[in-house]
């Protein structure tokens, strides 16, 4: 079966192109050099400790009540998947908090989590186990719950592919989120919105670009070395407009899609180079060039008649209000005042925030040290009366240092109840996921907020696309 036309094969291969040509980072190393670490490291531990575990609990040699803490554990101490997200791990604990009858639950567990043989069979198991799992969250509605309480069905092909995918790692993909809004991006694949066919064509699909990288490079490819390409492109991978791999032709390669583009001094307006595919609107997706502005940036600016750290403060406060929080501008660059809040009635709490545009990485001083004690005081007290839990972000380009020693001794001498630094990129992202899929999205503490609970040090781009599947 042949899936791919010509154009999408051209396009396949400029993003393979680019994912074998990307330059070594600081430690020296390529994303090839690292992903190739990440798989060994992989197959070791599905070898060693993962299928061992699935085995005994499809086989009802293990109660899914230490199952599932066993599966999050290994994977707390191994980051090699992005199951601790909200189509993983988070899934896994809502939809077995959610059920009254534990017993049905693990019986379906073992039946969906099980090896299927070939792809009618696991179109059948992933259609079966979504009626499931909508059965569960009706009864959380009809018992007064909240459908932010419910397991989500579009969580399932993720979950069930990531368990199909330690049975045999070069058979079924997992189905991130992630990867299929690279493939969407690329025009490779389109969602239809049967959960089970999507599945499949993803897999048919991943199987043809096996083979057509195969044949390009010569070298053999596996699912793990495709799923590399697609997160590279995702997380913005650099698009030089050239390369050449194992003597090839020259392939003209997309610019990135965050990339800003010139402008005409004869229309004032910005001209495409492709048809648009990001979902967040231009005072969004402009949050990263503001954070870390460059000369052309600040001439924007001023032809805006706007400073470049009000126009950032001013698309910080629209990323949240567009996320759905009720929000305030103070600061304006005061220096007494936070730049803004966001705030959420219905899962109680408040985010008091700054935003930090600096042509270089955040540094926080002495002085910014005093300021933020200062106004985190005096706003945390008046939010302690509606709001359970407050917490203070920076939002900047990038970040010299993770302020460990300061965020501590702000947890401890005010209110807050977490302090995170935020990379703009990682705020844009997002809201392109929220828009993308506002109805799968929350603010509560089962979505958003466990962000901002649970900061791993900087919170990045690749952190949040993580988080999300």
């Amino acid at each position: 079966m042949f899936i791919l036309d010509e154009q999408q094969k051209r396009r396949a291969i400029e993003a393979l192109i680019h994912y074998l040509n990307a330059p070594a980072g600081s430690d020296g190393k390529t994303p090839l050099d690292n992903d190739a670490v990440l798989d060994k490291n992989r197959l070791s531990l599905i070898t060693h400790e993962l299928r061992p575990l699935l085995m005994r609990f499809i086989a009802g040699n293990l109660a899914l009540e230490e199952f599932k803490p066993t599966v999050d554990g290994i994977n707390k101490r191994n980051n090699h998947w992005g199951f601790s997200g909200m189509k993983g791990q988070m899934f896994f604990n809502m939809l077995v908090n959610a059920v009254t009858d534990t017993t049905e639950c693990r019986a379906e567990l073992q039946a969906a989590l099980a090896l299927p043989n070939g792809e009618d069979i696991a179109k059948s198991r992933m259609r079966t186990f979504a009626s499931y799992v909508r059965r569960v969250g009706e009864a959380v509605i009809t018992g007064g719950g909240t459908r932010f309480q419910c397991p989500r069905e579009s969580s399932v092909p993720l979950f069930l592919s990531y368990f199909w995918q330690i049975c045999e790692p070069g058979t079924w993909p997992v189905m991130y989120t992630t990867s299929c809004k690279a493939m969407t991006s690329l025009n490779l694949w389109q969602q239809s919105g049967d959960l089970a066919d999507d599945y499949i064509l993803f897999t048919q699909v991943h199987e043809e670009l096996k083979e057509l990288f195969r044949e390009h490079t010569h070298h053999e490819y596996n699912l793990y070395k495709v799923e590399h390409i697609f997160w590279f492109f995702q997380q913005g991978g650099s698009w030089t407009g050239s390369a050449e791999v194992e003597g090839s032709a020259e392939q003209t390669a997309p610019n990135a899609p965050e990339q800003l583009l010139p402008i005409p001094a004869s229309t004032g307006q910005m001209t495409p180079q492709w048809l648009p595919n990001s979902y967040a609107p231009p005072i969004v997706s402009i949050l990263p060039q503001l954070a870390c502005p460059d000369d052309a940036i600040k001439r924007l600016a001023t032809n805006s008649g706007i400073s470049v750290a009000k126009a950032f403060e001013k698309s910080v406060n629209a990323a949240f209000t567009i996320l759905g929080f009720n929000t305030k501008l103070l600061g304006q660059g005061s220096g007494r005042e936070p730049d803004g809040l966001a705030l959420n009635t219905e899962d109680s709490y408040a985010i008091i925030w700054d935003a930090k545009s600096r042509a270089d990485s955040y540094s926080l001083g002495s002085h910014d040290d005093r300021a933020i004690r200062e106004y985190i005081t005096r706003k945390s007290r008046e939010l302690r009366r509606q709001y359970r839990n407050i917490y203070f972000l920076i939002i900047s380009g990038s970040f010299q240092s993770d302020f460990s020693d300061i965020i501590m001794e702000l947890k401890m001498d005010t209110e807050i109840k977490e302090v995170c630094l935020v990379e703009a990129e990682a705020l844009a992202t997002i809201v392109e996921i929220y828009l993308q899929s506002p109805r799968d999205f929350s603010l509560g503490s089962d979505g958003l907020q466990r962000i901002f609970a649970n900061p791993q040090g900087v919170i990045t781009k690749l952190f949040v696309l993580d988080f999300f599947g």
